[in-house]
């Protein structure tokens, strides 16, 4: 699949070679102890499939200061392993040395080399074509499911907080937040301008928003303490849910002009992957069409949970091919190939069709905006 369009701001589709910087704070004497944890891993990352190089580096100003650079023959093998449950594991005995971490993503444009020095098989992958213009919209999500019952008392606890302030600093802010439930499956989409990990922690520091995350901590179906460093890291990976696509028609009309749903589209087992890269093609497609109702789209996919964020300036059942992203021919039959069959149903008529709409159109907890966002 190819994305070149200026409307996309974001795509993990687009088959250019992904570089990954890990940033890391080693805890006081901790080095030797680390080292001999990255050594006992390094020969497992190597085997991982879409893996190419990877390299250990410390400073040479601060010992206390590491960096793992790695490169990966496309963002897609990268997001399926480092959100894997075999990924948790498997840096869990890196945790106890690590103060703090910063993971960075970039697609590679161009590359030098040493004409003299370059190897004879050159790397798999490729480069991206051209650099994106972005809006300067960092856009991610986490996910997590609380025990079935519990459903109402959850929604009410996450639509009641007091929003914390949207300035993080000079450079940051938050601009939306927007919270949904599908069953017991919670989402939590979130935009920041310009740094979302400071964002996040800006966030999860504040005394109301650690009011609700302790309030909801009985009801969770994965048990986690937010006071134990450990625990929380090892809750919000799990919980992690990136976005993998954005794609807008235009500027930001605003939210008067324009109502938010968010689509749940439980893929069939190991589908997930194929099924996000279908709605993204679709959603890019749809955006160079002045009359389609379907204003932005941002696509958050990990593992076979898919979920499409969109904004539209019409109904959602006025078109229930468009909401779904699947207008065009044959486009429905690939969806009902990709979703779990207890969900499609038969997807053959109008009725069926705008069932299925309803029941992925996840339920609107709180959707939070800026003023000046």
């Amino acid at each position: 699949m190819t994305t070149l369009s200026e409307r996309i701001s974001q795509s993990a589709f687009d088959g250019s070679r992904l570089r990954v910087v890990l940033l890391l704070d080693l805890e006081d004497g901790a080095q030797q102890q680390f080292l001999e944890a990255y050594e006992q891993l390094r020969n497992q990352v190597a085997s991982v499939p879409g893996h190419i190089t990877d390299q250990l580096c410390q400073s040479i100003e601060n010992p206390s200061q590491w960096l793992i650079t790695s490169e990966w023959e496309s963002a897609p093998p990268f997001l399926a392993w480092v959100n894997s449950e075999e990924h948790v594991k498997m840096v869990q005995p890196l945790h106890s040395c690590v103060r703090n971490t910063r993971s960075l993503r970039f697609s590679v444009l161009r590359e030098t080399s040493n004409v003299a020095a370059r190897t004879p098989e050159p790397l798999k992958g490729r480069f991206q074509a051209t650099p994106r213009v972005g809006d300067g919209v960092v856009r991610h999500a986490l996910t997590f499911t609380v025990k079935p019952g519990s459903e109402p008392m959850v929604a009410d606890i996450l639509s009641g907080y007091t929003s914390p302030a949207a300035r993080v600093d000079a450079t940051t802010r938050l601009r939306r937040t927007s919270l949904f439930m599908y069953g017991n499956r919670v989402v939590r989409a979130i935009e920041v301008q310009g740094d979302l990990v400071a964002a996040l922690r800006h966030v999860s520091q504040q005394p109301e928003v650690r009011a609700v995350e302790e309030a909801i901590n009985p009801y969770l179906e994965q048990d986690r303490d937010l006071n134990d460093p450990n625990s929380a890291r090892v809750f919000f990976t799990r919980a992690a849910l990136p976005a993998v696509h954005h794609v807008a028609a235009g500027q930001d009309p605003g939210s008067s002009e324009t109502t938010r749903h968010a689509l749940y589209y439980p893929a069939k087992p190991g589908r997930g992957l194929t099924l996000a890269k279908m709605l993204a093609h679709q959603d890019e497609e749809a955006a160079d069409d002045p009359a389609c109702p379907v204003h932005s789209s941002t696509i958050f996919q990990r593992d076979d949970i898919v979920v499409r964020l969109i904004d539209l300036r019409a109904p959602l059942d006025r078109d229930p091919l468009v909401s779904l992203g699947v207008r065009g021919d044959r486009k429905l039959a690939v969806l009902r190939r990709l979703l779990d069959g207890d969900v499609a149903g038969g997807l053959t008529t109008e009725r069926e069709l705008a069932h299925f709409l309803a029941r992925a159109d996840m339920d609107l907890i709180t959707d939070r905006r800026a003023p000046d966002a």
